[in-house]
């Protein structure tokens, strides 16, 4: 089953002559347990891409399906509950609630989905755990370093267990040894779940270590070699 499927998807802003063509035609597959790198210039459509594909952002023209179910047909109440359940978010900037320790970040997105909060602890202590952060559950994330900040992002990410995980230049903010570590244990996290993953990144070595590449050129995407 693909876990992201984008159809005929357009993206335009404005009308006449300010009328600005983001995207036109993409058409994307990512089946289950794929990991997706996302590349081109700044400017080019990546970040639109993305936020259509985790329903952030409403396309032109075309439809979405997220593990299985076409988004595009659903009212906002519907397109919210899915990607609470079925898509995972990391971003450039750590977004970490400034006021709650490293395990209350990763319990929150649970809390909100309506896991008890016993079992919502136990399963961020366990995610906290697999990034290598058993030993900073109590620290906010002023208290933490930059790579440890993602680290914390990438758990919460994961805490709802979802089909496909959608990251934006993630270490982008890292020095060049911090990205490094921190993007090897997000590949080796999203491979051990069998999770999907699509990661818009300007780094071309982290790009090689993904599955498949693709670019963002002129509105289409292109599949390179």
């Amino acid at each position: 089953m693909n876990s992201l499927k984008l159809i005929h998807i357009a993206r335009t802003f404005g009308k006449g002559a300010t009328r600005l063509e983001i995207l036109r035609d993409v058409n994307l597959e990512i089946n289950q347990g794929e990991i997706v790198a996302l590349v081109g210039p700044s400017g080019s459509g990546k970040s639109t891409l993305l936020h259509i594909a985790g329903l952030l952002d409403t396309p032109t023209s075309g439809a979405i399906e997220i593990a299985g179910q076409n988004a595009t047909q659903m009212n906002d109440a519907g397109r919210t509950k899915l990607r609470q359940k079925t898509i995972g978010f990391v971003y450039q900037s750590h977004l970490l609630l400034p006021d709650f320790n490293a395990l209350e970040n990763v319990m929150m997105p649970q809390l909100i989905a309506g896991v008890k909060e016993k079992n919502a602890e136990a399963h961020a202590k366990d995610l906290l755990k697999e990034v290598g952060l058993s030993h900073r559950l109590t620290h906010r994330a002023g208290q933490l370093s930059g790579g440890e900040q993602q680290r914390v992002a990438i758990a919460r990410a994961l805490a709802n267990s979802p089909a496909l995980l959608l990251a934006d230049e993630p270490t982008g903010n890292l020095d060049p040894k911090t990205a490094d570590e921190v993007f090897d244990t997000f590949l080796r996290i999203v491979r051990q779940t069998g999770l999907s993953a699509l990661l818009a990144t300007h780094n071309p070595e982290l790009a090689q270590k993904m599955d498949r590449r693709i670019t963002v050129s002129n509105g289409c995407i292109q599949e390179l070699k």
